[in-house]
């Protein structure tokens, strides 16, 4: 039984069945173990919007920063990428590049802002070298979701290869990708379909991924190696995380059986929307602006209120059954409640009657422990 349920972005609160589910030992060289394994590629595919004849799902061990690594290192090679970033995620993607010495252009907007097609135009009409595009869907930083559609279609005009980090939506929001052409499309275990931390997945076009063959300088990492193991009968290349498999394997039944991804979707918007009006209520204005906030987390700023102390608000929260997102991450004083995970309306009412009871220690100087 949980101490606390999670408000987060991922990991976040599962189901008890998922738990389980992870009681279960495998070995990953057992064929069962293997079938488990092309079921979640054929699910993902199908998740995904795509065709198995253009697209296909790899695995990989680590968590979601890997496989946006391993989808940089390997497709790159000695191209130069345009990286497009409003968040302390797609800055994350600027790392990988330096470290991993990729050629790269920053594009940067600020926490609350949308990218432009139309500056990303310009970029590539002035930087003939520029192959590839990378940005991040729903940048979990401020709760902003990006316009990955407008992109994708410059990209397409353009003839690049286009990137994305759908590590907080994938799942949880509709995203047409083969429609839009996306390349490559990268989420996690344990966010939107509702598994535990383990491993990362990469959505791939099949003759986008056929390029990178021989490009990665990292062996973990290599995207196409693993491709090409997985694709023979299901076998990782190296330990896989099986308990975090198993579990989301079961998450993946879930998804189903809930409605898919429209129906999760518009649970997760219900809770944002709720979670938005009852914070408003009690004085708590939003980062983002509403035509830009995805249904996934949002941020709140702090109120105006000499008294207010985040840490004490925390634990408070925690104390009464639930965890939000420690601390700040955006260039102004701000907190973030994620809506995704086994949450719902019930939850979004407890967790803003808390607030509630916080404030009103606060404003009446009782004692909040």
């Amino acid at each position: 039984m949980n101490k606390y349920k999670l408000l987060t972005p991922g990991p976040l609160t599962t189901t008890e069945t998922v738990k389980e589910a992870m009681l279960t030992d495998h070995c990953t060289w057992d064929d069962d173990y293997k079938t488990i394994t092309q079921s979640i590629r054929k699910k993902l595919i199908k998740i995904a919007n795509v065709s198995e004849e253009n697209y296909t799902a790899v695995l990989l061990q680590g968590s979601g920063t890997y496989g946006v690594e391993s989808v940089l290192t390997s497709s790159v090679g000695n191209g130069k990428v345009l990286l497009i970033t409003n968040g302390a995620y797609g800055k994350r993607m600027v790392q990988i590049c330096e470290y991993a010495e990729i050629s790269y252009l920053e594009y940067n907007e600020g926490y609350a802002e949308i990218p432009s097609s139309e500056k990303v135009e310009e970029i590539l009409n002035s930087n003939g070298d520029i192959t590839h595009i990378a940005m991040v869907h729903c940048e979990t930083t401020s709760g902003i979701l990006n316009n990955i559609e407008s992109i994708a279609y410059t990209a397409k005009a353009y003839n690049k290869t286009f990137i994305v980090d759908a590590m907080s939506s994938f799942g949880g929001i509709e995203i047409p990708v083969e429609e839009l052409g996306i390349d490559f499309i990268i989420s996690s275990a344990n966010k939107c379909i509702q598994g535990v931390p383990g491993f990362t997945f990469v959505i791939a076009k099949r003759d986008s991924l056929e390029k990178t063959k021989g490009n990665c300088h990292s062996l973990s990492l290599d995207l196409y190696a693993q491709f090409e193991e997985m694709e023979k009968d299901g076998k990782w290349r190296f330990t896989s995380p099986t308990h975090t498999v198993l579990a989301f394997a079961k998450a993946l039944d879930e998804l189903e059986e809930e409605g898919g991804v429209k129906a999760r979707e518009k649970r997760y918007t219900e809770n944002n929307h709720r979670l938005t009006e009852n914070m408003q209520a009690l004085g708590f204005k939003t980062y983002v602006a509403r035509e830009y906030q995805s249904p996934i987390i949002t941020s709140f700023l702090y109120p105006e209120n000499k008294n207010f102390d985040f840490k004490e608000m925390y634990d408070y929260i925690k104390e009464n059954g639930y965890a939000i997102y420690p601390g700040k991450v955006t260039d102004i004083d701000t907190f973030r409640i994620g809506n995704i995970g086994e949450i719902y309306l019930e939850d979004i009412e407890r967790i803003t009657e808390i607030f509630k009871n916080f404030l009103a220690l606060k404003n009446t100087g009782g004692n909040i422990r």
